[in-house]
Order: structure tokens, then sequence, then C-alpha cells
């Protein structure tokens, strides 16, 4: 929604005997998104950290993200691969949002995270919540919680990954991966991307586009001629490691917020959590020997 799958950033037109360059910029729209789950609202925080709160904000993500109103919806059911409340990350939405909903039984609880969702509140006329319909929204989400079959032990992150970058696990789960890309294209915080001039036949414009990419497609890791991650095993140890460990140096948080879209796309069911498990679990058998 708001860091654009494809989009172009510049125009290059032809004047006379010289050119005149010309930075482009989506349309202002205003855009509600209805139905933000609490691990969404997280990866809407990290985005938010690396497109406009750096030096350089990225004017496309300012601009699709400046108006845009956030109507959360609290979990009370996890998937199979939801992981969010071992990363602090849900299944309650805690920041980050315009309104926030739980449904039970008798309707819904609402809310206000800012001053615009509270006007919101305040033309609908809701009454106010019973002090039992409280005690079973605390109750829901805190059962969602408990029930999640997934866990991430994220303690001693990022030194594991660090301290492992040699462990056979990597030459495990390079012999399963694909380097589809799925992992990526569905996680709500990668960002990595690949610019293109594209020309027109005629030649008098060209266009300079950004696209996302991927760190597991093959070419995105090479720089004149020479490629330096070849191998999957590299491409798959640089995207777990970035994701759990170096973006924490680099952004002051993780990059995984415990969606498990992850996994839930793998077309050979790789799961992060079980290999960061297993990494851990090796290091530990090491360790007693």
């Amino acid at each position: 929604m708001f860091f654009a799958p494809e989009e172009t950033v510049l125009e290059i037109r032809r004047r006379g005997r010289g050119f005149q360059a010309t930075e482009t910029a989506p349309a202002a729209v205003r855009l509600a998104i209805i139905g933000v789950r609490a691990c969404d609202l997280a990866a809407v925080a990290i985005q938010d950290r690396i497109f406009l709160q750096d030096l350089f904000q990225d004017s496309h993500y300012a601009a699709r993200r400046a108006d845009a109103l956030l109507i959360a919806v609290n979990c009370t059911h996890s998937a199979p691969t939801c992981f969010c409340a071992s990363m602090n990350t849900g299944p309650q939405a805690k920041t980050g949002y315009d309104l926030a909903m739980t449904e039970l039984d008798e309707g819904f609880l609402v809310r206000a995270g800012s001053e615009r969702g509270a006007s919101i509140i305040a033309a609908l006329s809701l009454g106010q919540a019973t002090a039992s319909a409280v005690e079973m929204e605390v109750r829901a989400i805190a059962e969602c919680a408990e029930h999640q079959v997934r866990r991430m032990d994220a303690s001693d992150l990022p030194g594991l990954l660090y301290d492992e970058a040699e462990n056979p696990r990597w030459d495990d789960v390079a012999a399963r991966c694909l380097s589809c890309t799925n992992c990526t294209m569905v996680c709500p915080t990668c960002f990595c991307h690949t610019v293109l001039d594209v020309q027109e036949i005629e030649g008098n414009m060209s266009r300079r586009v950004r696209k996302w990419d991927s760190c597991f497609s093959l070419e995105h890791a090479r720089v004149h001629g020479f490629n330096f991650r070849s191998r999957i095993h590299d491409r798959y140890r640089q995207w777990l490691t970035h994701k759990l460990a170096s973006w924490i140096d680099q952004f002051g948080t993780s990059g995984c917020t415990g969606c498990g879209r992850c996994v839930a796309w793998c077309p050979v069911g790789i799961d992060l959590t079980e290999e960061v498990a297993a990494i851990r679990g090796s290091r530990g058998a090491r360790t007693a020997r």
C-alpha cells in the first residue's frame, strides 16, 4: 500500500540538444485500510523507520503514508503459521492505529488510537463498553497468544546468527530452498528493490522505474560482473541473518513481525522458526560435547 511494487520515480525528456529530468510523485489520495492486524502495524512502524526517519525521506512512500487511516482488528484466533506473540508484535494492536476493533459475540469493542480515530467514534455515537466486554476481549486475545503453535526464541539474537555463520544447517536449508523469492515478496518489511531505465522506442523520453526485488534473486548480488552470493546457501543465510540480526544493528528493531507469511507461502515448507531452533540446537550440542 505504501511501498509500491513498481513505480516511475523520474522522467527524462529530450529538449533540443539537451534533456530535462523531472521527478514524478504519486497522486495524493485518501486511503483507508480496514482490517490491519497487529503484525501489520508492527511492519508499518518498521517501514516508517526505513523510509521516513533517516536523513533522506522517500517522497513516494511519504505521500502514500501521510493521510492513511488505519483501522486495526485485534486477533482472537491465530493461524497455524502465526508467531507474533513471541516477537512481541501481537496479537493485540497496541500503537500505530487510528481505530482498533475486537470482535466479540455481542458485537465489536472499539478503541481510538489517534485524534482522528476519536472523532470517528464521536460521530458514531457509540455506547461505553461494559466491564464484561473488556474482560472478554482481554481473555480472547490472551488465549489467541497462548494457542499459537509456533514460537521464536529471540533471546540471544543477533549474537546467535553471527556466531553460527558457518553452521552446517545453512547447507541443509539450502538443499531444500528453491530461491523462488516467495518469502520476500510476502514479507511486510522487506524493501529490496532494483532500478531500471526504460526508454521509449523513439528515443525522446526514458523513465527511471523502481520495482521490488529480492535478495534471493541470483542477479541481486551481481556487482561489476561478479556475484558475491552465487549460492542459495549464501542467499538464505543473508536473508535470515539480516532479518533477525543485522536489521537490529541497522534500524534498532528486528525485521520479523511474526506474521508467518513466509512460512505459509514457501512451496517446500521451510519455516524460519524451525531453522533458528535447529541452529540453536546444533550450537548447544557442540557446547555439550
